[in-house]
Formats: structure tokens, C-alpha cells, sequence
């Protein structure tokens, strides 16, 4: 079994995360997708709760027929990078990949001896019902 891991805030969730999310599901069985900020809401630069993020994301991938293939795990932010990802590991299933595009993040998870691989977004991904 292969699961993969998938971070971002989610602010708010949008066809390019969906369609990596798509993507991602291609070449792993399961996806943990890790809802970041978890206490962050009511702002400008995050205006959505974690439940509404976590709602938005869930319907979605109903939507999509591959919600039964997800893990959606809240995180809230901390001050040490290199505990966040002790963190985030602790918080999720087992997961051997991590897609992403942030390079803070790619460093963090390579640096613990974790494949990255660059999300991708474009529209073409979508999967068949």
C-alpha cells in the first residue's frame, strides 16, 4: 500500500489542490491530506475555521468518488521546523511520499529521508469517475 502526504492550508481549498490531490492518487493508493493552520481563521490571510476547510475539502472529494481514499488531518502551526514535521508524522498514518511545492517543506521531510515529489495541478489530471 502506498499512502502519500499532502500539506497545505487550504485557504480556501481550490481546483489546484484538488486536482494535485487528483493527481497524487495516481501513483499512491491513499492520500493524508494535512489541513495546516489549524487555528488560524477570521483573518485576511486565513479567512476559513479548520471545519470549514475540512468541509470544503471532504464535499469535494465526494464529489470526485475518492473521498474513501483520503485522510484529513488537522495541524496547527508551530515555531520549530524541525518539530513540526516530528509533528505532523506523529498526528498521520504511515505515509512514504510527501507532495509539495513549498521548498521549506520539501527540505524539512527530505532532510528525514522522505521522498518529495513537486505537486501537479494543471486541469488535464482529473480523474474518471
Amino acid at each position: 500500500m502506498k499512502r502519500g502526504l499532502f500539506v497545505g492550508r487550504f485557504q480556501p481549498y481550490h481546483l489546484g489542490h484538488h486536482n494535485s490531490i487528483i493527481s497524487a492518487l495516481k501513483e499512491m493508493d491513499e492520500v493524508i491530506i494535512v489541513v495546516g493552520s489549524a487555528k488560524q481563521s477570521h483573518s485576511m490571510k486565513n479567512p476559513f475555521t479548520c471545519g470549514e476547510r475540512i468541509e470544503m475539502i471532504s464535499e469535494s472529494l465526494k464529489q470526485a468518488n475518492v473521498y474513501a481514499k483520503c485522510f484529513i488531518v488537522p495541524i496547527e502551526d508551530m515555531n520549530e521546523n524541525a518539530m513540526w514535521v516530528s509533528k505532523v508524522i506523529s498526528y498521520s498514518p504511515k505515509f512514504s511520499e510527501v507532495y509539495t511545492n513549498n521548498p521549506l517543506v520539501k527540505q524539512l521531510f527530505e532532510g528525514r529521508g522522505l521522498k518529495v515529489n513537486k505537486m501537479i495541478s494543471n486541469e488535464n489530471t482529473l480523474m474518471e469517475k
